[in-house]
């Protein structure tokens, strides 16, 4: 019983002891310096965008640009229930913009050149984008050291990257695109023809493009072609006529970057024949997403995509109904003999 009391007597006066300190007055409470506020403000940022990948002999760094809002009024194809219960089972936000949806972009290094796959939506899309280049640095390379871009197609948010106040933000790369795509972006014919609130998105790849194409450094390939050593392109169109995807290859290795063949991670995995307003052809764009999800989870292809969770690299699964996506496992590059 003694044993106890002392315990009680201990714990209040523990307790009056907190009160106390609860009751200095607030001049004895030293306001936060200068520099604690800013360590504060320092600890809501992210860490920088890329994470590596090795394929084969190949280092792929995906690289993040930011991100745009997406509204589920642009999803064809779907109820606007159906397509919010899919979102929520993904614990994804509906906000009044819309959904985050990320814009990446992947360099692949294969020890002798650097080749950048996409270039981000630069500051085509305001303030969430436009990261791409601090990131590509981050990750210990420099603008100036890729030698080769390879568009996957010309919206926007894969071609504004290119250029900065009109001048080629890499000076010293080859820029290609399938004949397809330049066929049609880079047609005044085609501008001309298009709805005048789809001018804008001609222009922005003409001048993307323009300081390349000054200096003979703009190229078209056609799809199927081998371009580079490892890297084929393989013909995905219908989100665009000419839209492109690359498959990288090093010895068993492979490694499908898919460009925009889906948009929502949420929806158009379990549903994909959910189309998008941007798709310039939606039959086609279903068709191609439904061949190039069958021949992934077949093939178990490793998967970059452009629009996918960052760093928008992993797996597609066949589900008894539709499909999954299945994000690599954070891990370091394996050590080379």
């Amino acid at each position: 019983m003694n044993i106890r009391k002392k315990t009680i007597a201990a714990c209040l006066a523990l307790a009056s002891a907190g009160i106390a300190a609860t009751a200095l007055p607030l001049s004895a409470l030293a306001a936060p310096s200068q520099q604690q506020q800013q360590q504060q403000q320092q600890q809501q940022t992210q860490v920088p965008g890329y994470y590596r990948y090795a394929v084969g002999d190949f280092t792929v760094t995906a690289v993040y640009d930011g991100f745009v809002n997406i509204s589920p009024t642009l999803l064809k194809g779907i109820e606007a229930k159906d397509a919010e219960a899919l979102f929520q089972r993904m614990f994804q936000v509906t906000g009044k913009d819309g959904v985050q949806t990320a814009v990446n972009a992947f360099l692949v290094d294969n020890g002798k050149d650097l080749v950048l796959i996409d270039s981000g939506a630069a500051s085509c899309f305001g303030p969430t984008t436009g990261n791409i280049l601090n990131n590509i640095r981050a990750a210990g390379y420099a603008p100036e050291a890729v030698k080769t871009v390879l568009l996957t197609h010309m919206h926007p948010d894969h071609i504004c990257g290119l250029v900065a106040e009109g001048k080629a933000v890499f000076p010293n790369a080859t820029v290609m695109a399938s004949q397809g795509e330049s066929d049609f972006w880079l047609s005044a014919q085609a501008m001309a023809a298009a709805p005048e609130a789809h001018r804008a998105s001609f222009k922005t790849a003409q001048d993307a493009i323009a300081p390349y194409a000054a200096k003979n450094a703009f190229r078209t390939f056609n799809n199927g072609d081998a371009i580079l050593p490892g890297i084929n392109t393989v013909p995905t169109p219908g989100h665009t006529p000419g839209h492109t995807s690359l498959m990288l290859h090093s010895g068993q290795n492979k490694m499908l970057i898919w460009g925009d063949i889906v948009h929502s991670h949420s929806v158009q995995f379990a549903r994909p024949e959910v189309a998008i307003e941007y798709d310039s052809d939606s039959q086609k764009a279903v068709e191609t997403r439904k061949a190039v999800f069958a021949e992934a989870a077949k093939g178990k292809w490793l998967i970059g995509g452009a629009h996918l969770p960052f760093p928008g690299i992993g797996h597609v699964r066949q589900e008894d109904k539709g499909y999954a996506w299945v994000p690599v496992e954070y891990a370091p590059l394996p050590q080379k003999n």
